[in-house]
């Protein structure tokens, strides 16, 4: 089946939270203009119209930010509306990814309705949490945040986590697992903490080493192996991009195999880029407003984005792994490797034998205890 997914940002860079590492206010603070603004009407029906004209069976609509709820619910109810006035036999999904704070009846109703995937930002226990995650006040926002999850929970929305792992975060793997499992947060996906762009000491202190990201995942993969032997499955993206390539099934995860992919990443004012990690004005390739999908991904930023070159580690010359990998994302490697040293690999040697035995039960070759 062939489909086609974009990341929609429709309130650009805006956010209610004040939250300590944002990458994304890093990226935005990099380009000639820092925020789009939200995304008008007509800029939303042309993303609309190109995208339902493109010979795909299915189309995937996912809004980010910035928090894409600053948009207001009738951004989001028009866009359906339109979505389904148009929309003759392709599939639709929709997918949000949110701070989680603004979630009232209305968001609730919304998301079990269409049937939304919705992914949380939620940093884990609430000391670690409020301690970076604040809204403009200055206040923790980890009882919201929980309050609203259990909303989702009630109305039976599909919804996973996401934490922003960071240099102080990683020092308490045991006590990370330990609140999932006892909050029953069985979909995790663990984002690494980048540094800035251009180096900003007060941020950077957060960023996620290639030794933390080692030290960590072995602990948190001891744990969560435990736990899985005695039928207890929690959903970790690492783990199930990882597991399945010792059976030569290819991860979904973009950029594990060390290439990249056009995403097609949709600024507020219509821009679209390669990459939410590279949403720079010289990665622009085009605004949709004014140019086809079929034209912004053969455009000569496009091209050029997906040739760039990654450094890569001198570890990688010998690596067994190398077959898996091929170098990573080449944003996110900062958080895997340096120029001597890979954590990734470390973790990989380390947890080895027993994503093995998992697969191999996966594949019916051995029976689970």
């Amino acid at each position: 089946m062939k489909q086609i997914s974009l990341l929609i940002k429709p309130a650009s860079s805006l956010c209610n939270l004040r939250c300590t590492y944002c990458f994304y206010e890093d990226v935005s603070a990099n380009r000639e203009c820092a925020s789009m603004g939200i995304m008008d009407d007509q800029t939303m029906i042309s993303l609309i119209d190109k995208t339902l004209e493109l010979k795909v069976d299915q189309v995937n609509y996912c809004f980010q930010g910035g928090e894409p709820t600053v948009a207001g619910i009738d951004y989001f109810r028009k866009f359906i509306n339109y979505v389904n006035i148009k929309n003759k036999t392709k599939r639709i999904t929709y997918a949000i990814q949110t701070n989680g704070t603004l979630l009232n009846d209305e968001w609730i109703s919304l998301f079990a309705k269409h049937s939304f995937l919705v992914g949380v930002s939620l940093d884990g226990f609430m000391e670690n949490h409020n301690r970076v995650r604040k809204d403009t006040a200055g206040k923790g926002t980890f009882k919201t945040i929980m309050a609203n999850i259990r909303k989702l929970e009630k109305a039976q929305i599909d919804y996973n986590i996401l934490t922003v792992l960071t240099h102080d975060l990683a020092k308490r793997p045991e006590e990370l697992f330990t609140f999932y499992q006892k909050h029953h947060l069985n979909y995790i996906q663990l984002i690494p903490c980048l540094p800035t762009l251009e180096g900003n000491p007060l941020i950077d202190r957060f960023h996620l080493t290639p030794a933390d990201f080692a030290k960590f995942y072995k602990v948190f993969f001891d744990k969560w192996y435990e736990a899985y032997m005695k039928g207890r499955y929690m959903s970790v993206t690492l783990f199930d991009n990882v597991i399945p390539m010792y059976l030569n099934v290819p991860p979904q995860q973009c950029g594990m195999l060390g290439k990249c992919h056009m995403q097609l990443v949709v600024e507020g004012n219509g821009n679209v880029y390669p990459c939410d990690f590279y949403v720079l004005d010289e990665y622009c390739c085009g605004n949709i407003n004014e140019h086809s999908i079929e034209e912004m991904m053969k455009h000569e930023r496009a091209k050029a984005f997906l040739l760039e070159k990654r450094k890569l580690c001198k570890e990688c010359d010998t690596c067994p792994f190398i077959h898996m990998c091929h170098g990573n994302c080449r944003r996110l490697s900062v958080c895997y490797y340096d120029e001597h040293y890979c954590g990734y690999k470390e973790f990989l040697m380390y947890s080895k034998e027993k994503m093995l035995r998992i697969a191999k039960m996966l594949a019916g070759q051995e029976g689970s205890r």
